[in-house]
């Protein structure tokens, strides 16, 4: 799912990805999930229906399965979210090892 390019969505202002933030039942601590999406075109749908007043401000990237995981690396990211359907949004959440 993750062996080709991948897109992300990321701010202009200060280089910040989009993640999703979910508290974890077991703690009262909160994880990051790097959303991740499989088409530019599809990045766009989810910015054009859940961003579209900061549409200006956000732009796609691509990155490659290596860059991917640097990424998570470096941010300390729990794992990635796969958008299946950008304008549900309908999201798996998978933890990378």
């Amino acid at each position: 799912m993750l062996s080709q390019i991948s897109y992300l969505i990321r701010s202009q202002k200060d280089g910040k990805h989009l993640v999703a933030r979910i508290q974890s039942e077991d703690s009262a601590e909160t994880v990051s999930y790097l959303l991740v999406f499989k088409a530019d075109y599809e990045a766009l749908s989810y910015i054009n229906t859940h961003g579209q007043s900061m549409s200006d401000r956000l732009s796609i990237e691509s990155v490659s399965p290596i860059q991917l995981k640097s990424i998570l690396q470096r941010w300390n990211y729990q794992g990635v979210g796969y958008v299946e359907d950008p304008l549900i949004p309908e999201i798996k959440f998978m933890i990378l090892g």
